[in-house]
């Protein structure tokens, strides 16, 4: 099975007052640490980004969105656009912490369930951005939600047949419940940069 794996660094860091996928995560990039951590796993990485150029050094390709001024909803779309592979799996740029095992085994399960999407629920929601898509069925579900003015980034989950993990199976992959902790201010980027510093991770 191929996966392309897709990095959303479109976010608009707001909170953070600059540009978190750029910021210093133990002495490199936070989107670069994030691509380190799935580099293992991935067929094909791909970024999506609103300012592609700012991510040139990566030397990986970028695109910006295929319908601009959907955020996240449309960000979805457009990684599951420019994916190669039937599965694609696409994760937050500020998830320092995102587990590549935990990723292949939602693109197992998806495998041999025959699901279009496996996607973790933590204690916080949904977490699609540590999502596994089959690309087509998704892809499709999600611009029928868009054109429909949907903007929740789960509207599509009704059209689609989804498997969530949660709880004990989550656990197993997640004893600390850092996986999908994501940096949107200085404050959590700090906290989550000394707990990696702290566990050597």
């Amino acid at each position: 099975m191929k996966l392309t794996v897709v990095v959303q660094a479109g976010g608009e860091s707001r909170r953070m007052g600059s540009n978190k996928a750029l910021l210093p995560f133990r002495g490199q990039p936070l989107i670069q640490r994030v691509i380190e951590r799935v580099r293992p796993i991935a067929d094909e990485i791909l970024i999506t980004a609103n300012h592609p150029k700012d991510f040139e050094f990566l030397k990986l390709p970028v695109y910006e969105d295929v319908l601009p001024g959907h955020g996240a909803l449309g960000g979805l779309l457009t990684a599951l656009s420019v994916s190669s592979a039937s599965v694609t799996a696409v994760v937050a740029c500020d998830m320092p912490f995102l587990s590549p095992n935990l990723l292949v085994y939602q693109a197992q399960l998806l495998q041999r369930g025959n699901w279009d999407a496996v996607v973790p629920k933590s204690k916080g929601g949904y977490e699609p951005f540590h999502g596994v898509y089959r690309t087509q069925s998704c892809r499709q579900a999600v611009r029928e939600a868009m054109e429909r003015g949907e903007k929740k980034l789960i509207a599509w989950f009704s059209a689609v047949r989804v498997h969530i993990i949660e709880g004990g199976s989550l656990n197993l992959f997640d004893p600390e419940g850092r996986i999908f902790w994501n940096v949107n201010t200085p404050e959590e980027f700090q906290a989550a940069e000394q707990a990696a510093y702290a566990d050597n991770e």
